[in-house]
């Protein structure tokens, strides 16, 4: 096996960069509990297991919440969650939504306090980064609509932006300038440290958009435009993820700026790996890949590594590639096909 000549941060920045790396990173998304079966069978730590699967994963900051104290199982939107069991895995999933029963700006305005950015300290990043210096660091971003839609009511959230408005600009401002401001403390504080920047939102279905195309360029596009520029302003890359099928809606958001395409879910309808790579591999580099819906937790070790190896020959041609699941591995599946899945790309992954 060729030996390492980049830490994971350099192999980041060079598909970052559009330049040639030593070899293709890896990413490792799951749950707790798959990371725990994980360790269990590795006979290990998490931080060892990341080491011996050779994975390049993020380190990730974020502010220090010092605002005023929150009831158990509230978070600071004042959302209420509690744990549901899927069989699959464990959820948090919102039972209260604050702001769903109010029928105009105002009665929000007279009834509800939005978080503000002072609510978070950033002076611990300096020493929490320190050590760190040789991972990709990420930290800030926004998904303001998935928020909404705690806040709203699904249901209700997808009323208003038809019905609503003035609701929807006015709580979406509230929220995307929120993020604005803590993404930019952060950059503030550690000048230079953040190369990764997660802006997001689900804007696909298994089978198409969960918006119209109209609706995401009205209420959301605008908006994740100044997150993006932000961004590019401290030297960060923007992140993006998107689940589902968003090939309707791909153009647009390349066209307003961002980078990195996650988490690829290729058998999804427009979600060819051939034709992504074809229209938009000089833009984008793809992180993820690995379907999470058949291949990982149902496919054979076989299929796990045809999978590896066909994402390398596609959405790794020429650069542009980092490995990954699409979305959390969950807990259906095998620990030998995780193995597997990074085994495969450390031995086939090399430039």
């Amino acid at each position: 096996m060729p030996k390492e000549t980049m830490t994971p941060r350099e192999r980041w920045l060079a598909v970052l960069r559009r330049e040639k790396p030593d070899r293709i990173p890896m990413d490792y998304w799951a749950t707790g509990e798959v990371t725990e079966k994980l360790c269990r069978h590795l006979g290990c730590d998490f931080d060892e297991a990341m080491r011996r699967l050779h994975i390049d994963r993020p380190f990730v900051v974020t502010g220090m919440y010092v605002g005023p104290p929150l009831e158990p199982g509230t978070n600071v939107f004042g959302v209420k969650t509690k744990p549901v069991d899927y069989g699959t895995g464990v959820y948090n999933e919102a039972v209260t939504a604050p702001l769903a029963y109010f029928e105009s700006v105002e009665e929000i305005e007279a009834n509800y306090m939005f978080p503000s950015p002072d609510w978070w300290d950033y002076s611990h990043l300096p020493e929490l980064v320190s050590g760190h210096e040789e991972e990709p660091i990420q930290g800030g971003g926004s998904e303001p609509f998935l928020l909404y839609k705690q806040l709203r009511g699904e249901e209700q959230a997808f009323v208003d932006l038809v019905e609503n408005s003035e609701i929807v600009d006015y709580v979406l401002d509230k929220l995307f300038e929120l993020a604005y401001q803590n993404t930019l403390r952060i950059f503030e504080t550690i000048p230079g440290k953040v190369i990764i920047t997660y802006i997001a939102e689900d804007l696909g279905s298994q089978t198409g958009l969960m918006y119209s195309p109209e609706h995401i360029r009205r209420y959301l596009l605008p908006r994740m435009k100044r997150m993006i520029e932000l961004t590019k302003q401290h030297g960060s890359y923007v992140f993006h993820h998107d689940d589902g099928a968003i090939r309707e809606i791909l153009p647009d958001l390349v066209n307003i700026g961002i980078e990195v395409l996650n988490p690829v879910q290729w058998r999804c309808p427009g979600m060819d790996r051939e034709a992504l790579k074809r229209d938009f591999g000089d833009r984008l580099v793809f992180h993820g890949g690995m379907d999470n819906q058949y291949t990982l937790p149902f496919g054979t070790v076989d299929e796990v590594r045809q999978e590896v190896l066909d994402n390398y020959r596609i959405l790794g041609a020429g650069g542009g590639y980092i490995l990954a699941p699409c979305h959390n591995i969950q807990p259906v599946t095998p620990v030998e096909n995780i193995v597997a899945m990074y085994e495969t790309g450390y031995e086939y992954g090399w430039q």
